[in-house]
């Protein structure tokens, strides 16, 4: 045992020389060259491809420069990281609500509005016991609501963060902003006093002040003449309703004429005015003529009652107009016509003015507005149209 020892240790302490320690070298370099050449050859799989390694590192939570849109897919490593970030098991209410808060700062300072309010709504739905983080969630969220011009949401959020924070200025502006533009003007204008209680030399709120109160007074001018010109409407109405029961002028469908609404048109869309007064306190009317040859109708804004038949369609074809290629509707060479209250055709001497053809008894005002056909006189349209008329 004792010599086998001692063999041992002398060979292992035994001292080469630089060919020695050169040759040894060689044996052990080829020896771990032919280790490798005899491991299994197979692909590394686990890589990122040459030609999409930059697609790679934006998918990777380390690398990546903006955070995965609406709809894009998201990656495992993300997924995992976004799960232990919002894991209720791993945060306290608290910490989830700070988290979605600084998650929500980050797309505000994106101007991503929508999605910090999305990031602030959902903090305050961890209803955490900490009225100064849910204080800092309404007041964020309202910031946002106000870029995006939600002032009522704005309002409202506002007004949730001062109950549980009352001394919050920054809050006190931003809602006597909303109220600016809500255009609650003693309202805000009571909020600017608070606020300058507390810094009488803040130029904003002094400023926001001074405007609400112009306008306030604006407002109070406008309601005013509103008001005055909402009296004179209905004086206007009631004289209107008192000259047609005095010119005894019959209404379809109406005994007894009690309300403007009886003789309002039934064509909004086309009628710029219903009957009114002029400034001599003359009746005037919207009237519709139709053209039964050709089908189609045309429409006078105003017809004045004492304007002529003959004056309305001088004016009416002083020029040609397209539908009548054939230039025969011509003033002086018209027949014009109503129906009487037994639907049986009349005609209207065009010498008379619309006031006297409106109060004769035979004439029944329809839907508000005259109406009468207009045919070439003697032709064989009028004679057709008479014939129409007899027969029905």
């Amino acid at each position: 045992m004792e010599n086998t020892s001692k063999d041992s240790t002398s060979q292992v302490n035994k001292v080469y020389t630089d060919e020695e320690r050169l040759k040894l070298a060689e044996k052990l370099d080829g020896e771990l060259d032919d280790f490798i050449a005899g491991l299994e050859k197979r692909s590394y799989t686990e890589g990122w491809p040459e030609d999409r390694w930059q697609e790679e590192m934006e998918k990777h939570p380390f690398f990546m420069t903006k955070c995965p849109g609406e709809g894009e897919e998201t990656s495992p490593l993300v997924e995992g990281l976004q799960q232990l970030k919002y894991d209720p098991l791993e945060n306290t209410p608290e910490e989830l609500a700070t988290t979605y808060k600084e998650e929500g700062n980050f797309n505000f300072k994106c101007k991503k509005y929508r999605n910090a309010i999305i990031n602030y709504t959902e903090g305050l739905k961890i209803k955490c016991l900490d009225d100064d983080i849910n204080a800092q969630l309404y007041n964020n969220r309202s910031a946002s609501n106000f870029f995006l011009k939600n002032y009522r949401s704005c309002l409202t959020d506002c007004q949730l963060a001062l109950k549980l924070k009352p001394n919050y200025p920054k809050v006190k502006l931003r809602a006597a902003q909303c109220l600016f533009h809500l255009r609650k003007y003693q309202e805000c204008i009571e909020l600017c006093d608070e606020l300058l209680k507390e810094n009488a030399t803040d130029s904003t709120v002094i400023s926001l002040r001074t405007s609400s109160l112009s306008n306030q007074k604006e407002a109070l001018r406008n309601e005013r003449k509103k008001v005055q010109e909402e009296k004179k409407a209905e004086k206007e109405k009631e004289k209107v309703l008192q000259l047609i029961r005095e010119r005894n002028i019959k209404l379809a469908g109406v005994k007894g004429l009690t309300s403007f609404a009886q003789v309002e048109p039934n064509f909004p869309e086309i009628t710029l005015q219903p009957v009114h007064t002029d400034e001599n306190g003359r009746l005037v009317w919207p009237v519709l003529f139709l053209y039964p040859e050709y089908k189609i109708t045309d429409f006078v804004q105003e017809f004045n009652e004492d304007v002529t038949f003959d004056a309305m369609l001088e004016e009416m074809f002083n020029e040609t107009p397209g539908w009548d290629e054939e230039r025969k509707y011509l003033p002086g060479q018209l027949s014009v016509y109503y129906q009487d209250t037994k639907a049986k055709p009349c005609k209207v001497n065009t010498v008379c003015s619309l006031g006297q053809v409106l109060s004769d008894g035979r004439y029944v005002v329809n839907a508000g507005t005259p109406g009468f056909s207009v045919l070439v006189a003697n032709s064989k349209e009028e004679a057709q149209f008479l014939q129409d008329l007899a027969n029905s």
